[in-house]
Parts: structure tokens; sequence; C-alpha cells
């Protein structure tokens, strides 16, 4: 079996009082970990998107309110509950779309308000949460990547937008997970993988990832997938999700939609790849925030306009694949097939 950089690399990790994250911006020219603190700075890594990718999110928020606890100087439980609560509510509110950053809050104050007993007994119970979501995030990804694995082929030409690696999780990666799962098994795998503008994730994290694991990757423009998929060059298309709903719904990286359209049209199978934890069954479609973001992000390379400078944009950073466009979803627990209703209700039902 291969073993590959992004085997057992993580992204986000406590030490020592401090939360580590992979600095994304900084990518591809430079791989640095920045420190925060205090959950003001793990906030600000979340807006800024020094942490991104739906898992990573989720985990990052996690120690967060973690670090909350830690930097506590409350004498009393109620006190240290109100902290949390602050806390809580300002990680809440930094990113909109991706459902495993409200997924991981509502667990770790969960477990903060079970606890019956001291601050100190409540500290450590967040800090222990935090760190199992992370560990558990991880042993998700892996199982995930085996069972996905078993649906690519040897010498497939795989198609991924955006970046669903270990950099957008707390390791081993979703969409990515199940190509290094595959590569790890000796499977012949080459990737195709699109720029994604405007963050470039596809461009500066994806082909970092599977060119420092020395997996086979050509680079694309966003309005290549047409062209490459008409000259046959592409054999399976796999993503990751930022939110799945009930009945198949599947929020991802603007762009998806896009690409799931044309896979369909092109008879090429369309996968999701992500662990239960970004399932959502209780929203609506209609209950989605699709995040709109900064219009300088389109505006602009870098620090560089491409266009005037006042232009409208419009910037939002998700949009919605139809379930009759997806051909399975992959998740630790298991493929799920259409419907979609009946098949995730069952694969919940099977948590125990």
């Amino acid at each position: 079996m291969n073993k590959l950089y992004f085997s057992d690399f993580r992204t986000v990790f406590w030490k020592d009082g401090k939360v580590y994250i992979v600095d994304q911006n900084k990518l591809p020219l430079k791989l640095e970990f920045v420190t925060c603190t205090t959950y003001k700075d793990v906030a600000k890594a979340i807006r800024d998107m020094t942490v991104r990718g739906a898992p990573a999110i989720g985990a990052a928020a996690a120690y967060g309110l973690a670090l909350a606890a830690f930097r506590s100087t409350s004498k009393s439980v109620e006190g240290l509950m109100k902290d949390l609560k602050k806390a809580y509510e300002e990680l809440r509110n930094t990113r909109p779309t991706a459902i495993n950053l409200f997924w991981a809050l509502e667990r770790v104050m969960n477990r903060a308000r079970s606890v019956r007993g001291s601050i100190e007994e409540i500290k450590k119970a967040v800090l222990d949460e935090a760190k199992a979501i992370a560990d558990e995030d991880v042993r998700a990804n892996k199982t995930l990547g085996m069972i996905g694995a078993k649906l690519i082929d040897d010498g497939d030409v795989v198609l991924t937008h955006c970046n669903a690696g270990a950099l957008a999780t707390v390791g081993y990666g979703t969409a990515l997970g199940v190509i290094r799962a595959a590569v790890e098994m000796g499977k012949r795998i080459r990737v195709i993988a699109t720029e994604t503008r405007p963050k470039l994730q596809g461009a500066r994290l994806t082909v970092f990832e599977l060119m420092k694991d020395g997996i086979p990757v050509t680079l694309i423009t966003d309005n290549m997938v047409g062209y490459v998929m008409s000259k046959n060059m592409v054999n399976k298309v796999i993503v990751g999700a930022d939110r799945i709903l009930k009945d198949g719904h599947v929020i991802n990286k603007i762009g998806t939609y896009t690409i799931a359209v044309l896979a369909k049209t092109h008879g090429i199978p369309f996968y999701v790849a992500a662990p239960t934890s970004s399932f959502d069954l209780t929203s609506s479609l209609e209950d989605v925030i699709i995040e709109e973001r900064d219009p300088d992000e389109v505006r602009k390379i870098g620090n560089f306009y491409i266009t005037l400078p006042d232009v409208p944009v419009l910037n939002p950073a998700f949009d919605v694949t139809p379930p009759e466009y997806v051909s399975a979803i992959i998740t630790e627990r298991g493929i799920v097939k259409p419907p979609y209703k009946e098949s995730i209700a069952k694969l919940f039902s099977l948590q125990g």
C-alpha cells in the first residue's frame, strides 16, 4: 500500500492551550500554521477563510469554544456558561452555509450543559468534545475513502471541483479522500482539477495536495469542464459538500451544479463524498442561506483588479445541485443512492 504525505496530516489541532490551523490563504506558496489563543482568533480565521471546508470549519469552531472555556476567568459555573454562550454566538455568525459549523457548536454546548460538576470539569469536557469531533472527522474520512474507492476503477480519470481534501477537513479529506484511498489501494488514478473561481481553491489547494502526494493531476479553468467531458477525458466526478439535505439536495462550492448538469448530459457518474456530519435533516431548501461574499473576490485576482473597481458583482459562494443529478452519496456509513429521501432516512435510522 502506498503511503501518502497527506494520509496522516492534521490541518487543525490543539496543543498547550492553543489552536493551530493551516493558513490556507498562503497556500500553495507557503505551508504555515496560524496560532489561535482566543475564540476571536478562531472566528477571524473562519471569516477570512484561513480555514475553510465544512468539516475543518466545524472542528475549528469546536476548538474555538474550547479556547473560550480555557481562557475564561469566571469563578462560577453560571459565569463560565455565559462566556461559552458569548463565544458560541460569535463563532456561529462567522459563515452561514456549511452545516458542520452549527453541528459542532451545538454538540460542544450540549456537552458543556450536560456536566453536573465543577468549572474545571466543564472545561475538560468542552476540550474533550472538541478533540473528539476532530478525531472522529479523520476516522470518518478514512472510512468514507475506503468505501468510496470501490466506485473508482484502475485507470480512471476523476474530475473534482474546489478542494474537498485534507485541507478542507481535519485530515485525509472527503472527495480527495476517496481518490487518496484508491491510490493507496494501488489503483492508477489521474485527476482533473478545476481552478474554482473566484478563490481558486482547486488551483491553490487541490493541486497542492495531489502533487505533494504524487497523484497525477491536470489543472483546468472552470469553463473547460464541458470540453474535457465532450472529449471523453473524464470517467467519474467526485465533489464534497458543505450541506446535504434530507431529500438529497447538495449545497457545495459555486460551479458544482454546472458540473453536475454537464456530467449527466455526458453520462458520467457524479458522486458526492461527505461525512454524516454534513447532513442537515431538519432544514428545507428555502431555509438554506447561500453566503454572498466580498465583490472584490471577483473584481480582483490577488491584489490586482481585473475589471473596473466599481462594477456590480454577484458572488455567491455556493450553489445547489438537485438530487436527480447525483449518482450516489458516499459517507462513512455507506453509499446512498436514489431515491434519496428514503435512502438518507434509512442511513440515519441505522445510526443506533
